[in-house]
């Protein structure tokens, strides 16, 4: 679609802040999450009861009084809530994209319904992630629901952008393995995501402290029950309930994980750069992979930084948007040729 008047113009601008919002939503809750501040608030939506965080002495007092088990700490009730506030302004955002959406018949409408549906379904497992006390496949499902927020809103971005380059030029074949490669990356890049949840959620994430993999007993310590789902229950999985094995057992299959996806990757971008359209995709793909890998490490080497953990976590979502930005552009010149690679296949069989 090809923005030719102003309200299409602001229906792009409205998408394209809803996606920096949505950037700013997963960098918050990386930040919430990284502070323990994920029951900084024991309730939901409010807070010990109120809409903000309770500051009179009286407003702390009546949530001493109905959360007796959970005292108050404002700092990390301030971060719980301005995560909250900021994925309910996005809720907002996203709801308004749907009433554009369906008003104007040239505009999509099952991307605004299907980011619509999402963020319902995110509200829902932030509810769940406090009530469920941090349970660990509902913290990892949040981040990827999370991830996927993102992902929709930018692939809407691309649909009703003005395509500045000309895909079908690439050839029928080469295209053809582009797309199976884009398809492929983009499912290591979520499977890969979806480990650093499970790392996450489960505390695991400086149990190793060796390079390239893990201490040098690691394989004696692999326990596969550590990526069961569903675990059993605690009154709180705050700080993680699996045991010393089971952590490193996450750790090393995430590290795995990062150098089979760093292959994937490479190649990815190998085949960019192999079409000259493409090579900026190429440099991106390579420039991200670089910053991932490098805050990776120094992860593990300085314990953590609280930056350096955040970055991590949008660097990885930056790598799956520009993922699904390649995916999408090759596979619109697919859709563009295939009626032109129809015609040639039916002049060779009358010829």
């Amino acid at each position: 679609m090809i923005i030719t008047n102003n309200n299409d113009r602001y229906f792009f601008y409205l998408v394209s802040f809803s996606f920096g919002l949505s950037l700013a939503v997963v960098a918050v809750g990386a930040f919430t999450r990284l502070t323990e501040a994920g029951l900084g608030c024991p309730d939901w939506p409010g807070c010990y009861g109120f809409l903000t965080v309770p500051q009179t002495a009286i407003e702390q007092q009546t949530a001493a009084e109905f959360f007796p088990q959970t005292p108050l700490e404002p700092q990390k009730a301030w971060n719980e809530m301005l995560h909250r506030y900021i994925a309910g302004s996005l809720g907002l955002f996203v709801f308004i994209i749907n009433l554009m959406a369906w008003r104007q018949p040239s505009r999509p409408k099952l991307l605004p319904l299907l980011l619509l549906l999402m963020v319902v379904f995110q509200a829902a497992l932030g509810m769940w992630t406090v009530t469920l006390v941090l349970m660990p496949v509902v913290v990892m499902a949040h981040l990827l629901g999370g991830f996927t927020i993102v992902s929709l809103l930018w692939l809407l971005r691309l649909k009703i952008q003005v395509v500045p380059v000309n895909i079908t030029q690439i050839g029928i074949k080469p295209l053809s393995r582009l797309r199976i490669a884009a398809i492929i990356s983009v499912i290591v890049v979520i499977v890969q995501i979806a480990l650093g949840g499970w790392t996450a959620a489960n505390y695991a994430a400086l149990v190793c402290t060796k390079l390239p993999i893990c201490e040098a007993s690691w394989q004696q310590l692999f326990d596969k029950s550590a990526f069961f789902l569903v675990q059993p229950q605690h009154d709180s999985y705050q700080y993680g309930v699996l045991d010393y094995g089971q952590r490193v057992s996450i750790h090393v299959v995430h590290r795995i994980g990062a150098m089979i996806t760093t292959l994937v990757i490479l190649v990815m971008a190998w085949l960019c750069w192999l079409q000259p359209i493409l090579r900026r995709y190429s440099l991106g793909l390579v420039l991200l992979l670089i910053v991932q890998i490098v805050l990776g490490v120094t992860n593990i080497v300085a314990s953590l930084p609280l930056a350096v953990a955040v970055a991590h976590n949008v660097t990885g979502l930056g790598l799956l948007v520009m993922m699904v930005t390649v995916s999408y552009r090759v596979g619109i010149g697919s859709q563009q040729l295939q009626p032109r690679s129809t015609l040639l296949r039916k002049d060779k069989l009358h010829g």
